[in-house]
């Protein structure tokens, strides 16, 4: 008689590392931007935390050999990079810190996005796998955004002139993602204007592949055992 094998769940064995680094990437997100305002110190705090919940996202997230190696190099290049800035803030040494970052960030959603969408029931997992790859789309978008601003000041009129700091780019980008348009800050220089853009019709497409992927591999799911 054959043994039915089970079906393989969605990350088991970084269940807990996942839940960790979904709620690091919340408290970055929405908490600690504003520490940004107050100074050195804020700044310290912020990459301090950065800094941890890059190294948990790596332990936890890579399964395979070849994707730990990639997102181990990239990490450590982002981590030396960042904490040389505080060392020696030369104007290359800021811009490669973010490039790297963007790197580092997008990363986890390629990883994050291989498990989502991998075949298998809808868990639990699967969602907060989903959910951080959209809070980590908003972060990465965000650097962009700070890069662009500090490379060619000027790229964005209103709000940001007068708060600053990373708040001010978390704030512009989710609010750009979810396509809510507030219009405290806005886009003027080009590449601004390209950047909110693709932000926008990411944010709407991620939605809708996302649920209708989600959907339609809980029906199979069902269909396969009821059939069984």
């Amino acid at each position: 008689m054959a043994i039915k094998k089970r079906p393989v769940s969605f990350i088991t064995s970084t269940e807990v590392g996942l839940s960790v680094f979904l709620a690091m990437i919340v408290v970055f997100t929405f908490i600690l931007p504003p520490l940004g305002r107050i100074g050195l110190a804020g700044r310290l705090v912020i990459d301090i935390f950065f800094s941890l919940l890059l190294i948990s996202g790596i332990a936890s997230l890579s399964e395979s050999k070849a994707s730990f190696l990639t997102g181990a190099g990239i990490t450590v290049v982002a981590l030396v990079l960042r904490w040389t800035d505080h060392l020696f803030p030369l104007p290359a040494l800021q811009v490669a810190d973010y490039l790297a970052t963007i790197a580092c960030v997008l990363l986890f959603c390629l990883i994050i996005l291989a498990r989502v969408f991998k075949s298998g029931p809808v868990t639990f997992r699967r969602i907060e796998g989903a959910i951080a790859v959209y809070l980590l789309l908003g972060l990465a978008w965000a650097y962009a955004y700070q890069l662009l601003e500090y490379t060619d000041p000027g790229s964005f009129s209103g709000a940001v002139t007068q708060s600053g700091g990373f708040s001010s780019w978390t704030y512009f980008s989710f609010v750009t993602l979810a396509t809510l348009g507030y219009g405290d800050i806005a886009p003027v220089h080009p590449v601004a204007r390209s950047l909110a853009t693709a932000e926008a019709i990411t944010g709407q497409l991620y939605l809708a592949i996302l649920i209708a992927r989600l959907v339609s591999q809980e029906l199979f799911h069902r269909q396969r055992r009821s059939d069984e």
